[in-house]
């Protein structure tokens, strides 16, 4: 099975920048380009969509809630039909720009608090799957969650994802945090090496934890991600071809 390595891009937003999206590009095979509500606006969403096309990287929409000064990673209450129509109108923005450059829409990845509220309340994951469906596209998620459990369920393809730069609780939940720490490349690179061929992983409070990686994540938000990103792809890569 070929592993890929994902990255949260593009979430710069006017004259702020966010990421080394140049830095970290050569080195991730799928671009989670944001749209627009927790980051990026429509130029900065250009420039990744043309950026990712120069690599040769696939490019999915990664959707939010509607929390640009939250940076989409505080929790809100949405019904089902309205979270739908907020990822629909996220993922036409990008395709617009993917069409522009000739790329089809390769995946999509909920953001932060989103992602959390799909892993545990059903009619979040099904507004995902609701948009999802539109497009027939896979959808990144935690195994063993609501996100496996929906997904799976209404049909759609489903890539179970390591996060090589967040730790872990020991119920196996991510920790989110509203800012990422710096962290060591060579301890990013060994831990996903360890989800990928042993299906394994330590929680922050050391307890062993049984996962499945089909992709892992860096996110452009820590601090040293291109040390991160070249450190993992050193690590990761040469496992597809064993």
């Amino acid at each position: 099975m070929a592993v890929d390595i994902n990255c949260d891009m593009g979430e710069s937003f006017g004259l702020y920048r966010m990421g080394d999206d140049e830095g970290i590009m050569p080195y991730v095979t799928q671009a989670n380009v944001a749209c627009g509500f927790h980051g990026s606006d429509p130029n900065h969403m250009r420039r990744t969509v043309e950026l990712a096309r120069r690599h040769g990287t696939k490019v999915g929409a990664h959707v939010s809630l509607p929390d640009l000064p939250g940076f989409g990673r505080r929790e809100m209450k949405i019904d089902r039909e309205e979270m739908a129509n907020i990822i629909l109108y996220q993922i036409g923005a990008l395709k617009a720009f993917l069409d522009q450059a000739g790329l089809p829409l390769s995946h999509l990845k909920p953001h932060g608090a989103l992602y959390g509220m799909a892993a545990r309340q059903e009619p979040i994951a099904e507004a995902v799957a609701d948009a999802a469906e539109v497009y027939r596209v896979p959808v990144m998620g935690l195994a063993g969650t609501l996100h496996e459990t929906v997904y799976k369920r209404r049909k759609l393809d489903f890539v179970t994802e390591f996060f090589a730069d967040l730790d872990y609780d020991d119920d196996g939940s991510l920790i989110i945090t509203r800012e990422h720490a710096a962290v060591d490349p060579d301890h990013a690179a060994n831990r996903a090496v360890e989800a990928v061929r042993d299906g394994r992983v330590k929680s922050i409070n050391g307890r062993e934890l049984s996962i499945r990686a089909e992709t892992i994540c860096i996110h452009s938000d820590t601090p040293n991600a291109v040390e991160i990103a070249k450190a993992v792809h050193a690590a990761v890569i040469p496992l597809n071809a064993a």
